[in-house]
């Protein structure tokens, strides 16, 4: 493995733990933040504040508030919520030189557009493209806690080179040439895991949760076929590891939504008390309207949608689950 010159965008609690892991390694890693309180700890301190506060973090890892500074790397991990990438990017004026990989799991923009598409669409000069996904939370990777993931480029050498340069003992890569199966893996699973909250709080039961696991997945696989998107991506680490662990994991913020609006919790309520972003909130309506216009029929997703707006009682949307006709599996 060679040392590389990475940015990490984001220095939330991914971005931290992804950064620290890499740094770890060998790395030599600048992670970036408009958070100048976050920049100053982790560069005076070897800490982030806002997320770790009691972690002494490894001191190759440093931290900048200069999107400049970043450019300056060659490789460059995205860590940030989807909602801000089209505003980032669109003032990252990244080259065919620079390599940019997503371990964003939402929606970067409407229409559907994952966060390569978007990436695709805003960069002129056409940088290498590649994404990060799978089963991993914070906590576990920034406590350098053996996972496996799933590195996707479209050129499955760049695949094989970022794989052969991020990978040990800790995180095993697996690669990949499906980058949208990938991505969508990390933003479906999120929609299915809020159901698997909403159905512990109600106390449905282990069995429940397993039901709405699995026909989560076949809602995912069907959205996924219809989008021309190979099935097995969704069977692998990047989408039925990553909806377990997201869907059963108390660490999970889609979940810890799920489970509180199971009790009765207003929306606005949760998002303005969870301190990280949920992506699931944002992502399942945009989901909806695509499953619609391919004619795909999501149900869980559906259910979802209308009680996150509000319509449906989590209670009601059980009802309505459990009456759907006779079918095959």
């Amino acid at each position: 493995m060679k040392n590389q010159n990475i940015a990490i965008l984001g220095l939330g609690n991914f971005g931290t733990a992804v950064g620290n892991l890499f740094a770890k390694m060998g790395h030599n890693v600048l992670g970036w933040s408009i958070n100048e309180k976050i920049v100053k700890s982790v560069n005076q301190d070897a800490k982030n504040i806002a997320y770790f506060p009691d972690l002494k973090l490894d001191e190759n890892l440093k931290a900048t508030s200069s999107i400049e500074d970043v450019l300056n790397r060659k490789i460059i991990f995205s860590a940030l919520p989807a909602k801000v990438l089209k505003s980032v990017f669109s003032n990252l004026n990244l080259s065919s030189d620079h390599t940019l990989i997503s371990c964003s799991k939402g929606m970067a923009d409407e229409p559907f557009l994952t966060p390569l598409q978007l990436a695709e669409k805003v960069f002129s000069r056409k940088p290498q493209l590649a994404v990060l996904s799978g089963p991993g939370f914070a906590k576990d990777i920034v406590l350098g806690k053996p996972t496996g993931w799933v590195l996707a480029s479209k050129d499955i050498e760049t695949s094989k080179t970022l794989a052969n340069n991020f990978s040990n003992e800790i995180l095993r890569l697996y690669i990949s040439n499906d980058t949208l199966g990938v991505e969508l893996g990390g933003i479906l699973k999120n929609i299915i895991a809020i159901a698997s909250g909403i159905s512990d709080s109600l106390n449905l039961g282990e069995s429940a949760r397993a039901a709405i696991i699995t026909r989560g997945l076949a809602e995912m696989v069907r959205l996924s076929e219809a989008l021309g998107i190979k099935k097995d991506t969704l069977y692998g680490l990047s989408g039925l590891g990553d909806l377990i662990l997201t869907s059963v994991g108390d660490a999970s913020r889609n979940r810890t939504v799920g489970l509180r609006l199971g009790k009765g919790e207003k929306l606005e309520t949760i998002i303005s008390s969870l301190g990280s972003v949920a992506e699931g909130v944002r992502s399942t309506p945009l989901v909806l309207k695509l499953a619609k216009s391919k004619s795909v029929e999501m149900p869980i997703t559906e259910k979802v949608n209308l009680i996150l707006e509000g319509k449906v009682k989590p209670e009601d949307a059980k009802v309505a689950l459990l009456e759907r006709a006779v079918r095959e599996e």
